[in-house]
């Protein structure tokens, strides 16, 4: 089975050790999750965004590339293509201001694109594996204010706004709220029993 993993923090996946001003629960989360995937003798394929200097921005002429079906850079081709015959997508990523980082927001706009990776026409997903799509996020919010009183922007984003639209119906999110404030124990007791 073929997992593709996009990381979008800006520590990149170096940052899962416990090391003050540079460390991130997140790359611990993409650490046990790499682990535990190979343990299962999956195939990973790690895109770290910040690790590739990942340029987020769609400009007038990437748009015009985009438009007319033509990949935007042989950066974005190249992610295209390991994307096309994934069994399992994960996107990884903190929620920043209720939302995804610019990065995860910019991979959606320029890499998932229409004639490539989905029919203009039919909305159609061209994935070849129709992929199981998960999403594992950390967030400050507590868990119950976001999906209640905020409403889940996520969710309605990438599950109801992107990939239902394209019949991608297997998604799952995993979110771990508040992880900062909680002991060194506690995190490495989640990190133990995480599993996807």
């Amino acid at each position: 089975m073929k997992t593709v993993i996009i990381f979008d923090h800006p520590y990149t996946a170096t940052a899962s050790d416990n090391i003050p001003h540079h460390r991130s629960f997140l790359a611990a989360l993409l650490k046990t999750t790499i682990k535990q995937l190979r343990d299962e003798n999956n195939d990973v394929d790690l895109i770290d965004l910040h690790a590739d200097n990942f340029n987020p921005v769609m400009t007038a002429d990437d748009l015009s590339n985009w438009r007319r079906s033509k990949p935007i850079d042989s950066q974005v081709e190249d992610y295209q293509n390991r994307l096309l015959d994934a069994d399992r997508i994960i996107f990884m990523f903190p929620i920043w201001w209720e939302v995804m980082p610019a990065m995860t927001k910019g991979f959606l706009d320029k890499v998932y694109a229409k004639g490539i990776l989905y029919q203009a026409d039919s909305m159609k997903n061209k994935l070849t594996k129709s992929p199981k799509i998960e999403v594992i996020t950390t967030m400050s919010t507590p868990s119950f204010a976001y999906k209640f009183l905020i409403g889940s922007p996520i969710t309605k984003m990438l599950f109801r706004g992107t990939f239902i639209k394209t019949r991608l119906w297997n998604f799952k999110w995993k979110n771990f709220s508040g992880v900062e404030k909680k002991p060194l124990a506690k995190r490495e007791q989640i990190l133990r029993d995480f599993r996807l």
